[in-house]
């Protein structure tokens, strides 16, 4: 056969090749939005037009935490060395919002500045794959991931590890990663243990495990909130949202609420306030 009859052959099997081969992920517009959440499934960002957040100023009783994370995003977003955050502490005490509220700061104060994207717990093995895209998009990007832990044999935190630090391409600069957790060293104890229990040498094994969270330049600490500063975030949003109420009996109620969640805590302010805004009528925009 010659090289001419073999041309028709080969230009059909890369048409069929091509055909097999799985479309090109589209290059995202990071201009489109200010926040995204990513995909894993089809590697692709979604833009998010309206955030779920709270504005800043209704975080109460976590003010050194809010100024610190502000501050370093503030840095972050003027191209200043930042550090890398993990929110830690108990249920319900803001974390989240505190992310979602500093990121709405900075773009108040310089508009477009910064990108919020949303990565999930179970997506963290496609980090390096969304990594790659944030680096050629053009924007600087704060990197989240809510209620991050690792449990049983799940071995990805190694991957958050070289990614975060100790990679060969690392953390692009134009990207910072903040998580939050409820836990300080985002592994569990059995996990911790199991390694301590089946190492060689048990310390360099629980010392794997722990140096994941010291990735995290920065921790932020969150706690169980005392009553007064339960009461003074109630107050907030009662002035916030102009809920029309008896002083005494907002007191009353939000207290009675509290004892029945068994906790204190901005969550339960906030589905206290939900609670109550819809008993007036009342609709929280």
């Amino acid at each position: 056969m010659t090289d001419t009859d073999l041309l028709p052959v080969l230009t059909r099997i890369a048409d069929a090749l091509e055909r097999l081969a799985p479309p090109a992920n589209p290059v995202p517009d990071m201009a489109a939005a200010d926040a995204f959440v990513w995909h894993a499934d089809g590697r692709r960002l979604e833009p998010v037009p309206q955030v779920n957040r709270v504005d800043i100023g209704l975080l109460k009783g976590i003010e050194h935490q809010r100024t610190t994370l502000l501050e370093n995003t503030r840095r972050f977003a003027r191209r200043l060395p930042a550090n890398n955050a993990l929110l830690w502490g108990a249920r319900g005490t803001g974390k989240s919002s505190l992310v979602k509220a500093v990121h709405a700061q900075v773009n108040t104060d310089d508009p477009g500045s910064l990108a919020l994207v949303e990565i999930h717990r179970e997506d963290i093995p496609t980090l390096p794959d969304l990594l790659h895209i944030l680096r050629d998009g053009g924007r600087r990007c704060v990197l989240f991931c809510d209620d991050l832990s690792f449990d049983g044999d799940d071995t990805s935190y190694k991957s958050l590890k070289a990614v975060l630090e100790g990679g060969v391409e690392g953390r692009p600069d134009s990207v910072i990663f903040y998580a939050t957790s409820n836990r300080r060293h985002l592994l569990s104890r059995d996990m911790i243990e199991n390694e301590r229990s089946t190492a060689i040498h048990a310390s360099e094994a629980t010392e794997e495990k722990v140096s994941l969270s010291d990735r995290f330049g920065l921790w932020l600490g969150f706690h169980n909130m005392d009553q007064p500063t339960y009461l003074a975030i109630i107050d907030g949003y009662v002035e916030a949202f102009g809920l029309e109420i008896d002083t005494d009996t907002l007191k009353a109620r939000a207290l009675e609420w509290s004892v029945t969640r068994g906790s204190r805590s901005g969550r339960v302010a906030w589905q206290f306030i939900q609670e109550l805004a819809g008993e007036l009528g009342k609709p929280l925009k």
